[in-house]
Formats: structure tokens, C-alpha cells, sequence
């Protein structure tokens, strides 16, 4: 004997927009299927406040942004529509102070979590590394100072593990770079 099996109908771009909009909470959008996120630890917080506030100054005067986990990336590649809350991510094109997402972003950064490791390293990435623009998807893990930069090489998307405090990662189209130091400055690790 078979189980019949509920499905819920699944929510339109548009009305997941509407919904985010006004929600108390965050959301991430999959094709329709939407799904509720969770909050972070503090030094998960700790992690992406630094990359944050570092980025912030340095791209201080220049036509790039640093922007947090409250703005959209919206991923499209054909019918795949996904729409996802990163850590942080730097833009460099044209800013509208009223957008809800932001379509082509330079460098995406998300800090690893138990509940977000596996679709931040794979569902996420897979995704985040169509867009055309993107230099760079870096994963900081929040359990021990590593930091992976997925970058194009030859055609190639590869990843480079950095745990040296003063490795730098550089973002040629932003004009500036972090330290895996300041990454972690003030985390314990």
C-alpha cells in the first residue's frame, strides 16, 4: 500500500519577494520551495562582523560595496531561480539604495555552520559559482582558522585553503585584499 504524500504549492519569485519583505525572519528561496534560516553563534557573527568591517573601510571612496547578510543574491541560470542570504558579499555595480537583492556580485562570502556546512559547500557554491561576474566564493570555517577561496583558473572554478594569518586573499576587481588575520581577529582562533 503506497502513502499518499501532501506537497505544498510552491511560492513564485514574486510572492517569496513580497513575503521577505515584510517577514520578521529570513528565508531562502530554492525553485519555488522556501526555506527558513536560523541565527548564528556569536563567533559566527564575530567572523562575518570582521570581514565586514574590514572590507568596509577599504573599499571606502571606490565604486565597490561590502554588504551584509540582510541583501539578497539572486541566482538565475535558465529556469533555476534560487535567491540566497549570503554572510557578505562585495558589489561593484550600480546601487540602488532601495534593492532587496543584488544579481551579479564580485566576491560571495559565507561562514560555515553544522547546519549550513554541506549546502554552503555544495548546493551553494554550485550555484554562486553560474554567476558570471563572481572573482571569488570564499567559505570561512568558524571551528579552526581556514578559510577556502573557490577561484576561476584556466576555465576552471579550484579551491585554495589559506591558514596562515597573514595569507592574503586579494580581489582584483574590487582593488583591495583581507588577511585570514583579520578574518579571525577576536574569535579565539
Amino acid at each position: 500500500m503506497s502513502t499518499a504524500v501532501h506537497h505544498a504549492p510552491l511560492v513564485s519569485a514574486d510572492e517569496y519577494l513580497a513575503g521577505e519583505a515584510i517577514s520578521n525572519g529570513k528565508h531562502e528561496y530554492l525553485n519555488g520551495i522556501v526555506y527558513a534560516m536560523a541565527g548564528g553563534t556569536m563567533r559566527h557573527n564575530g567572523l562575518a562582523t570582521n570581514i565586514l568591517g574590514t572590507l568596509h573601510g577599504r573599499l571606502r571612496g571606490h565604486p565597490c560595496h561590502v554588504y551584509g547578510s540582510d541583501l539578497l543574491v539572486q541566482v538565475k541560470r535558465g529556469q533555476d531561480l534560487r535567491f540566497y542570504y549570503p554572510d557578505a558579499m562585495i558589489y561593484c555595480g550600480p546601487v540602488n539604495a532601495e534593492a532587496l537583492m543584488i544579481e551579479e556580485p564580485t566576491v560571495i562570502f559565507e561562514v560555515l555552520s553544522d547546519s549550513t556546512a554541506r549546502i554552503d559547500t555544495g548546493e551553494k557554491r554550485m550555484a554562486y559559482l553560474t554567476i558570471p561576474v563572481l572573482e571569488a566564493y570564499v567559505l570561512v570555517d568558524p571551528e579552526c582558522r581556514e578559510v577556502t577561496v573557490w577561484r576561476q583558473r584556466k576555465g576552471q572554478w579550484a579551491p585554495e585553503v589559506l591558514t596562515a594569518p597573514d595569507a592574503l586573499l586579494e580581489f582584483a576587481s574590487a582593488g583591495c585584499s583581507l588577511s585570514v588575520a583579520e578574518i579571525y581577529e577576536g574569535t579565539g582562533l
